[in-house]
């Protein structure tokens, strides 16, 4: 045995451990004494001569006891400093990294202002609102804005009937589209009925002036949606009838998870998290723009600024499911 229990000596035991508590389950005496060799407690047989911690590090239970005692009064004492620490630096410190954050936000927004054109007007060079600042990113969001929030309603779209695709079924109030893998045999065929591409043209054509519609997109997961000009082919599966594949179609689509924006074979991808329910448009055609927006949020998806041959008309196309304009 250890120094630790040097008193221990032959032929006696150790002395009176503490009030009486669990006892051995080998010799039912109290575990008054504990093997470190062990890491339990044990009792006087245990720890005697002939016991099976002869040789081991021994102590009395109670030196043990106050052992962890004082570590965990230590741990208690360090935790106690962190927690003052973490206090002192929450009311001094961040406080001022927080000033320091607005006085930072504020700078950067006065810049963004300045590089604009709107901050300090009188002494911008922007007034006239020439073709690089109407196409700066700050100023489409409050122009956006601005309309959307003016518009007391959007057009009352309806699907032209006789350019439906026969793979497309159109509902009675000839607002709704369903796309059918079967061609139909029962629509007759004309010069302005798409019949290839599951494309319709809507009823309405616009020439001038500032126009919104929203189509309930949340269905389907091969859409296309935007403008065309009346000048768009109907017949045969070439890319001249196919929307976004030419020049006389300007589309957002959809298929799948891939959102992008078409026109004239040109197709830029649109990184979207998520496809939106509704989708809106929005064409002035005096500014030469057409604008893809989510109603819900307000969110402009994409704008495209260029010269329109008119009459536009509202253009759809779907291949899964069902599109629906919604008034």
């Amino acid at each position: 045995m250890s120094a630790e229990g040097a008193e221990l000596g032959p032929g006696s035991g150790p002395g009176p451990g503490p009030e009486p508590g669990p006892l051995c389950p080998e010799h039912g005496q109290a575990l008054s004494w504990f093997c470190r060799s062990e890491r339990r407690p044990v009792c006087a047989a245990c720890a005697g001569l002939g016991g099976r911690c002869r040789g081991h590090r021994i102590r009395r239970a109670e030196e043990r006891a106050e052992e962890l005692r004082n570590k965990i009064v230590d741990q208690c004492e360090r935790l106690q400093l962190q927690s003052a620490a973490i206090t002192k630096y929450v009311a001094d410190i961040l406080p001022g990294k927080n000033q320091r954050a607005v006085q930072k936000e504020q700078e950067i927004f006065e810049r963004t202002e300045e590089a604009e054109g709107i901050l300090d007007p009188q002494e911008s060079e922007m007034l006239n609102f020439n073709e690089k600042c109407t196409r700066s990113p700050l100023l489409t969001r409050l122009w956006a804005t601005a309309v959307l929030g003016s518009l007391s309603g959007t057009e009352d779209i309806r699907i032209d009937e006789r350019t439906v695709s026969p793979f497309l079924q159109l509902s009675d109030d000839r607002k709704t589209l369903t796309f059918s893998t079967k061609k139909s045999k029962t629509c007759a065929d004309g010069p302005e009925r798409f019949d290839h591409w599951p494309n319709a043209l809507a009823a309405t054509s616009f020439q001038n002036g500032l126009h919104a519609w929203m189509v309930n997109v949340q269905n389907s997961c091969a859409y296309k949606v935007g403008v065309a000009s009346g000048h768009l082919p109907r017949k045969g599966s070439g890319s001249d009838c196919r929307l976004g594949h030419n020049a006389f179609s300007w589309v957002f689509s959809r298929y799948d998870q891939e959102f992008r924006f078409s026109h004239n074979g040109q197709h830029e991808p649109l990184g979207l998290l998520r496809g939106p329910a509704q989708l809106g448009v929005l064409l002035d055609l005096q500014a030469r723009e057409l604008l893809f927006y989510e109603p819900a949020s307000g969110t402009v998806l994409y704008t495209h600024h260029g010269s329109f041959p008119g009459p536009l008309f509202p253009v759809f196309a779907v291949a899964d499911q069902t599109i629906s304009i919604v008034r």
